[in-house]
């Protein structure tokens, strides 16, 4: 197991972190979808960060599969989060929802050395299938947990998600390491704070910095700031949201990027 980094330009004490729901790699509907895997892999190169925390990942599709033959720009063979990540990074990935031609889930894209790979499910009732990936890992020698996380589209099941997200951490996360919950929180109505701070996280942000600066949701004209960085032992230097008509293109989320640093 790889025990140092790749090169980055940022100091060796800053954690660059980064979340990303990539829409299962696909834009649009009917005969103009298009496939933006291969753009992906681009863009999270060029994010540059330590952990890269991922939604809407697909390890496998057989309709999209179809769709995009199997040519040197169709569908990959390679699982969505084996294929996106850069070169030297160690990938996780637990599914959350089966359809009938596949399924997706969550990943994790690191630097650093994993531990053992976990997943609990949270889904609040059976037409939305949610869970947490929590993955251990070994940042310049100090334990980092990492959680990705994707909630609900109802406001009621992301309050139980968060109480349930609470307990996972009371139960698996020692109290004494720092810890990074990141993902889609789909939180419209920008009431899930205070939530999660009955779980002892708090939001990655710049102090005085408003959250609307860091909307992600839609990518063409953000109006909602539903993809989230969450900390617990970190204190936040910046924060960032890539735009421009790229990444506007390759889902319908922005990613948003946060550099860390150990209280």
């Amino acid at each position: 197991m790889r025990t140092s980094p790749t090169t980055t330009q940022y100091p060796g004490n800053v954690l660059r972190v980064a979340t990303y729901n990539i829409h299962k790699g696909v834009r649009g509907v009917g005969p103009k979808k298009r496939l933006e895997i291969h753009n992906l892999v681009l863009g999270i190169e060029a994010l540059d960060a330590d952990f890269v925390f991922l939604q809407e990942v697909r390890r496998m599709n057989r309709a999209a599969a179809r769709h995009f033959p199997d040519t040197k720009i169709g569908w990959p063979k390679a699982p969505q989060a084996e294929y996106l990540a850069p070169d030297g990074y160690e990938v996780a990935y637990r599914t959350n929802a089966v359809t009938r031609d596949g399924e997706h889930g969550n990943a994790l894209l690191s630097r650093w050395p994993m531990g053992d790979i976990g997943h609990h499910d949270v889904s609040d009732h059976r037409f939305e299938q949610r869970g947490l990936l929590h993955v251990p890992l070994n940042w310049n020698g100090t334990p980092v947990h990492a959680i990705v996380a994707h909630f609900g589209l109802i406001h009621a099941s992301r309050v139980r998600q968060s109480q349930r997200l609470g307990q996972f951490i009371a139960d698996s996360v020692p109290k004494d390491e720092p810890l990074i919950v990141a993902g889609d929180f789909n939180d419209w109505g920008d009431r899930l704070d205070s939530l999660m701070a009955h779980c002892g996280l708090e939001r990655g942000l710049v102090r005085g910095d408003p959250p609307a600066r860091f909307n992600t949701f839609p990518s063409r004209m953000p109006l909602f700031s539903m993809d989230r960085i969450y900390m617990r032992g970190f204190r936040c230097l910046s924060t960032s949201v890539p735009r421009g008509a790229s990444w506007a293109r390759m889902s319908d989320h922005l990613p948003l990027v946060a550099e860390l640093e150990l209280e």
